[in-house]
């Protein structure tokens, strides 16, 4: 994941060059941008998902990029592996205490595209608000442990 932020060339960074190894926004973004990870987190918070079979209803995701992005989010502490001895065996995903802690960051992208990409976004192209897409705070719905 290497690529640092030239601190030298941005004046006013609140962080010394000497103090910081990677530009946190940048970092954040190589953790939860790459393709389908945040659908996937999507899917875990909000529609409960928990099985590899679950997440390929996902548009456009095929088995092998579905397993990297598991084992890639796993990695990073973001979802935890649960191996079910059982015939057949069954493995669940779930959200570790990081992984929750993106909820919020989600919500927000949310409501940056609803707010100021609503056309592309809904059909009548009216922006709305979290809640008002949700029909209730997002925090009321339940996150499956």
């Amino acid at each position: 994941m290497p690529s640092k932020l030239e601190i030298e060339e941005v004046p006013g960074y609140p962080a010394a060059a000497d103090q910081i190894r990677q530009c946190p926004i940048d970092f954040t973004s190589q953790v939860i941008g790459k393709k389908f990870a945040s659908v996937i987190l999507r899917n875990m918070i909000y529609l409960n998902q928990r099985r590899f079979n679950e997440f390929l209803a996902i548009k456009g995701i095929n088995p092998k990029t579905l397993s990297l992005r598991l084992k890639e989010m796993q990695r990073n502490g973001i979802i935890d592996r649960k191996v079910y001895n059982e015939t057949p065996v069954r493995i669940e995903y779930s959200l570790t205490e990081k992984g929750r802690a993106l909820r919020p960051v989600l919500e927000q992208m949310m409501a940056f595209s609803m707010r100021y990409y609503s056309k592309e976004i809904f059909k009548d192209g009216r922006p709305r608000t979290v809640p008002e897409f949700f029909g209730s705070e997002p925090q009321k719905l339940a996150i499956r442990e």
